[in-house]
């Protein structure tokens, strides 16, 4: 074994370097609250917010948190590269390299497979206070009756000329008018929970919805030569986003709050990212002349605080 130019200690050192200098989505962060776990299922207790200051008449008015459970479960991932062990005596080291990047950026593109599948499935997925994530009858404490899955019913400027290709002046009506919508939401003591809100992301998942939105957020001027009032918005910070994973939602636009200590979205992890292997000396290596170096994980995803999220469908 001592002819091998590279070998498993370097393979494994190798998988470790590119996990670290190769990083997840941006947007995955941005959206998803990391939530360490200790156990198969963990219980999430949807506590409603603080209570807002008020004049001191008749002495203190404590208020409870509003609790509601709320469970995500772990499931256990993997990936496994095979390498023959041929390859390694004759020194692959650029093919591996190769092999190496891919497998270490599939692993971190993984939370963004796992959060588009639960985006995907919003409609239909519940969340902590027992309705759907995306849903037109979310109610909590004091808040009233509010929605997330907005249509033209709710802002106007969701009805444009194709709603599976606005045009760069239907978005940037579109995106305000959502975000405004969202600005008005109410927690469950029935305050505005977005008021401070700045900073968002708008994601799509085909290709003429971007064109559109990097329009919307890109041009200092539209085609009638007045200023974009995007490019323009004082104070607030938009970001696009192209998921491909949604694109089977063409008329779709997700807009979700970022600047906020809770997220939308909740990523839990019980194990990070592991690398093990089965190489030199192995019983594998001697039936089939391969080595295989494995990834291992054990995590799971799920849905946060719906009020920081919208789902928007143009039509």
């Amino acid at each position: 074994m001592s002819g091998y130019k590279i070998g498993e200690k370097g393979i494994i050192g190798k998988i470790f370097n590119k996990l670290s200098i190769i990083a997840a989505p941006a947007w995955v962060d941005a959206t998803a609250m990391l939530i360490p776990s200790n156990q198969e299922v963990e219980t999430y207790a949807a506590l409603g917010m603080s209570p807002m200051m008020r004049e001191w008449v008749g002495g203190r008015d404590a208020k409870k948190l509003r609790e509601s459970d709320y469970q995500i479960r772990n499931k256990t991932f993997e990936a496994t590269l095979e390498v023959m062990v041929d390859d390694l005596r004759r020194d692959k080291t650029g093919q591996l390299d190769v092999r190496i990047s891919e497998l270490a950026r599939r692993a971190q593109g993984h939370w963004a497979k796992l959060l588009s599948e639960v985006l995907v499935a919003a409609t239909s997925g519940d969340c902590w206070d027992g309705q759907y994530f995306f849903d037109t009858d979310h109610s909590w404490g004091d808040s009233g009756t509010q929605l997330n899955l907005l249509a033209a019913a709710q802002v106007g400027a969701l009805d444009v000329t194709a709603a599976t290709a606005p045009t760069v002046e239907e978005m940037i009506d579109a995106v305000l008018g959502v975000i405004a919508y969202m600005l008005s939401y109410k927690d469950d003591q029935g305050e505005p929970m977005n008021e401070d809100a700045r900073e968002f992301l708008v994601m799509v998942g085909t290709p003429a919805l971007w064109g559109a939105l990097m329009g919307a957020l890109g041009q200092t001027h539209v085609a009638s030569g007045e200023s974009n009032v995007l490019a323009t918005l004082d104070g607030f910070k938009i970001r696009g986003e192209f998921n491909p994973r949604l694109s089977a939602l063409t008329t779709v636009m997700m807009v979700f709050r970022t600047d906020s200590d809770v997220k939308p979205l909740i990523r839990q992890e019980e194990v990070p990212i592991e690398v093990s292997a089965i190489a030199e000396g192995s019983e594998l290596e001697f039936t089939d002349n391969v080595h295989q170096y494995g990834l291992k994980a054990v995590r799971n995803v799920g849905y946060g605080f719906w009020q920081m999220a919208s789902h928007s469908t143009f039509s």
